[in-house]
């Protein structure tokens, strides 16, 4: 009993010390943003655009803020894209995630098929994953909505990658939806959509957005006070 009275408490006190373990400041900084606010530093500050395109949809609503990991599928003939090879890194990126980071993975051509489905949506939960963002579709909503993991993708269809796509890599840069997104980059999702923040300009886009967001809580009630957008833009130069 005192054995497993110890063993117990051990396991308890690597979960506290799990749980007491610091949070990515960036991470925690990005979760206080709006998306819009952080869409418009990073047009700032990068001098390009981060958001993904419109067709880049809560489609399992939730907002979230994390890391990316990657894949890669290309289309491919029935004999290259077998049930081991259509998802391989797919499966290998979640396999391997680590708690809070988000899968993007990206069927490159097509919307057509779904990247992904229940088993690996119940994987990526498993693994504590913040979300997924992909560049194609999704399907079993109803089983993944039950999971209650966040997913955003450019449609829905029931389809499947085998026989139609091959596995090309993970963990390497993919253009996903207009922006080119690295394993490491910071995407923020919410209703307004997705935005990609590279890892090397993440904390000057935090700030901007922050600046961003406090200027907007001053002009909002003057705008009340005032009842005019352009007396309020004008005194604060920003729309």
């Amino acid at each position: 009993m005192l054995v497993l009275a110890a063993a117990l408490a051990g396991v308890g006190f690597q979960a506290a010390r799990q749980a007491a373990a610091p949070q990515d400041p960036l991470i925690a900084g990005f979760k206080k943003t709006t998306v819009a606010s952080v869409a418009d530093a990073v047009d700032q500050i990068v001098g390009q655009r981060g958001f993904m395109s419109h067709d880049m949809q809560p489609r399992i609503a939730g907002a979230f803020v994390g890391r990316a990991a990657t894949a890669l599928l290309k289309p491919a003939p029935p004999e290259k894209a077998t049930a081991q090879l259509s998802a391989r890194h797919s499966i290998e990126m979640i396999d391997n995630a680590k708690p809070g980071e988000v899968g993007v993975i990206v069927m490159e051509g097509s919307l057509d098929v779904a990247a992904l489905g229940g088993l690996m949506a119940t994987t990526a939960k498993a693994r504590e994953m913040a979300g997924m963002v992909l560049d194609g579709s999704v399907r079993d909503l109803g089983e993944i909505r039950a999971l209650g993991l966040p997913v955003y993708a450019r449609g829905v269809i029931p389809s499947s990658s085998v026989s139609r796509y091959a596995s090309v890599a993970r963990q390497i840069p993919v253009q996903c939806a207009g922006v080119t997104v690295r394993p490491g980059d910071i995407l923020v999702a919410g209703e307004d959509g997705v935005v990609a923040v590279p890892q090397e300009k993440a904390a000057e886009v935090l700030k901007r957005a922050q600046e961003i967001d406090a200027r907007e809580s001053k002009m909002v009630p003057l705008i009340k006070q005032y009842r005019s957008l352009r007396k309020v833009v004008e005194m604060f130069n920003r729309i």
